[in-house]
């Protein structure tokens, strides 16, 4: 046994516990592991039998007690619609990246888009004394909270409120330029469902790009995701191909006058382009098909999708950052909006519009 430590104890030891074996003082323990400026007038002999004996005897920090001191309780609640692969996994990825390199715990909520279980889960999160709110794609005018509130594409002006959006003008710029610039002047849109945040503004967005470029939208081209295919009621799954395949498989048997079609995401593009090819039109040949979000699989469908990049893992990260700020210092000053910027990435699924033969 090295000198000025006695006996280890067994299992999960405390402070207490780990300063009574190092024959050191708790504030001495407490300086060194949680990294304090004042630890470093300690010498680093001690520092390093500190950091040796809490790792060898497994120490734990006791959360609960640091919690009582700071009047926090290091957690915080995420609600979403749901978590399914694609844009909420991507955006999570950065929440819990951030989360997790602060100590920080946090429960996660999916409310399907049901505005009694947005109002039932905050609640129930605020009596489990969370520190704060993230909301992923969630209505924050729903919840009335006394902590502070960050709101990835929420897109809501609500006091007490942060929001983590995209730019959704550039966003479509880029699009509707890249295809126009291809010669397409027959482009469908694929509009989201009514209970995204983000359905409208995009639209808004569509139609004050196509007036800048000379683009005109015909209502026939227009396409809405139904929000009950988009429900998970009845086993469905709001992001499966699906969500695409169906309304655009219907829009075929009116019309196929058109040589375009931008979706609303990347899970309804890869539907879309399914639906297109069983009715012998060929992606980009035949109709150029552009998605939005760039998932992880956009990649490697085939043909490979154009589609226009939300940042998703950096407003994760944030999100949860600019919550953990404000969280720290509740009276600091953080803009309303804080907007991000997105990227076109031109893959195989865009190509010219085909030319009609002369008669």
């Amino acid at each position: 046994m090295k000198k000025g430590m006695s006996a280890a104890p067994s299992g999960h030891i405390n402070l207490k516990m780990l300063a009574e074996h190092l024959k050191l003082s708790q504030t001495t323990i407490s300086l060194v592991m949680n990294n304090s400026p004042s630890a470093k007038s300690i010498p680093q002999e001690t520092h390093n039998r500190v950091i040796e004996a809490a790792q060898r005897l497994n120490y734990r920090p006791n959360y609960f007690a640091r919690s009582l001191r700071q009047s926090r309780s290091m957690s915080v609640g995420v609600l979403a619609p749901d978590l399914s692969e694609g844009y909420f996994t991507r955006v999570m990825s950065g929440v819990v990246q951030k989360l997790t390199s602060a100590h920080y715990f946090y429960f996660t909520a999916c409310h399907d888009w049901k505005q009694e279980l947005i109002e039932q889960y905050s609640r129930m999160l605020v009596e489990r004394a969370v520190d704060g709110f993230l909301l992923i794609n969630t209505p924050s005018d729903l919840i009335s909270v006394p902590v502070p509130v960050v709101a990835i594409s929420a897109h809501s002006a609500v006091e007490n409120v942060t929001n983590i959006i995209l730019d959704h003008h550039r966003a479509v710029h880029q699009a509707l330029t890249h295809l126009y610039e291809f010669g397409h002047r027959r482009i469908a849109f694929m509009r989201g469902p009514r209970a995204i945040p983000d359905s409208e503004f995009r639209w808004v967005a569509i139609q004050n790009v196509a007036r800048e470029i000379g683009l005109k939208l015909d209502p026939a081209l227009v396409i809405r995701i139904d929000s009950a295919g988009w429900s998970t009621k009845a086993g469905n799954h709001p992001m499966a191909p699906e969500i695409g395949y169906k309304p655009m498989q219907a829009q075929l048997t009116k019309t196929r006058d058109f040589t375009a079609v931008f979706c609303f995401n990347d899970i309804a593009a890869i539907g879309a382009i399914r639906a297109l090819n069983d009715v012998g039109l060929s992606v980009p040949g035949d109709v150029s098909v552009v998605g939005f979000d760039d998932i992880q699989s956009a990649a490697y469908t085939t043909p490979s999708l154009t589609t226009v990049r939300q940042p998703l893992m950096e407003m994760g990260e944030r999100g949860a950052q600019v919550l953990l700020e404000r969280i720290a210092d509740r009276e600091k000053k953080v803009p309303a909006e804080i907007v991000m910027a997105p990227e076109l990435v031109v893959r195989e699924s865009t190509g010219p519009a085909p030319v009609k033969p002369k008669t």
